[in-house]
């Protein structure tokens, strides 16, 4: 069922490697601030060290783990609401964008430490540690494929939209260090070069098919989660009255199936079926011959409601195809609720 798919943000559902990236590198960075502080010296980012004592395994220890427990903690929130990345493409595809990304980010770190000297004088001896490139890197295919729609407006001027908390996030994010701005800049233009069809980096730095097979029957059992049952499909929202507001949908949702099942049987019971050619001729019914008796001529037919973009790609992202969007859409009168109800009940 696309319900299914859809409310599978509510936890770690087809996405494991999201889920140890957030569970792994945040509980070691809990112990090292709480129980393992003389480990912490193993895990800074100092580029004094690399480039003096070539110490290079801290590009790889000091760009996993975050010191900084603000960090560590709006990393993972933007790690989870980035999750819907894997899902989409798939973990193999997910880590060779990562992976991508960290390997461009740690070049990319040297050089803007070494422009910085040159240009504004200043000396930049660490950096904050953790998988910060990577998180900033995932900000580039948020912004040129995740559809932005408006959830509502505050004082009549500024729009709240679905991708909103993820760059309040990312500020937050942003301004927590001195020098993070550095990682930031790196992780951005990383993401762009990975992202970018000239370049061809992606087929460069992608991890091999082997490698995924090994940790798909390793790793994945361990942090894959089951997915969610029809129980908790609704989730939770923050305050009491989104709660109420979630479960005032659901029931009008239920209301609204039971009312159309309900008409299908009275109509089976009458010898016929509810006339949704009618309304949908093109969607279920391309192929049938009977319909192609009763299509109406071009002479009658109307011409074709605009459709809004936005929508569309709202029933995409639930899983539905561009065609069945746009029918449902355009029979329901660009009626975001109908077509959706109409499309699951199909």
């Amino acid at each position: 069922m696309v319900f299914k798919r859809f409310y599978t943000g509510l936890n770690g559902y087809k996405a494991p490697l999201s889920k140890s990236l957030l569970l792994v590198p945040s509980a070691i960075s809990i112990l090292l601030t709480l129980l393992f502080q003389h480990y912490q010296k193993f895990f800074a980012y100092n580029l004094q060290a690399i480039k003096e004592d070539f110490q290079i395994w801290r590009l790889v220890c000091g760009r996993v783990i975050c010191l900084d427990l603000k960090d560590t903690f709006c990393s993972s929130l933007l790690i989870y609401n980035f999750r819907i990345f894997e899902r989409r493409y798939g973990s193999r595809k997910f880590s060779s964008f990562l992976l991508g990304a960290w390997t461009l980010s740690a070049l990319f770190d040297l050089l803007l430490v070494e422009a910085a000297q040159y240009v504004f004088g200043i000396t930049i001896n660490s950096l904050p540690s953790g998988f910060l490139g990577p998180v900033f890197a995932l900000f580039v295919p948020f912004y040129c494929s995740i559809p932005r729609v408006q959830v509502t407006q505050v004082l009549g001027f500024f729009s709240i939209t679905n991708k909103t908390l993820v760059y309040i996030l990312g500020l937050q994010l942003l301004t927590s260090g001195s020098y993070i701005w550095i990682l930031a800049l790196s992780g951005l233009i990383s993401g762009i070069c990975y992202n970018s069809s000239i370049l061809k980096v992606h087929r460069i730095l992608c991890v091999p098919s082997w490698v995924a097979k090994i940790f798909s029957w390793t790793l994945e059992p361990i942090f894959s989660s089951a997915e969610p049952t029809n129980e908790i499909r609704v989730g939770m929202g923050a305050t009491v009255d989104i709660q109420r507001q979630q479960r005032m949908e659901l029931l009008d949702r239920q209301i609204m199936m039971s009312q159309v099942a309900q008409m299908r049987r009275q109509r089976q019971q009458q010898g016929g079926m509810i006339n949704w050619n009618r309304l949908f001729p093109p969607l279920r019914h391309r192929h049938n011959e009977n319909y192609q008796d009763h299509h109406p001529s071009d002479q009658d037919t109307p011409p074709p409601t605009e459709v809004s973009e936005e929508q569309v790609a709202r029933l995409m992202e639930m899983g539905f195809s561009r065609g069945d969007a746009l029918e449902a859409l355009r029979a329901s009168n660009n009626d975001l609720n109908v077509a959706t109800n109409f499309l699951l009940q199909h």
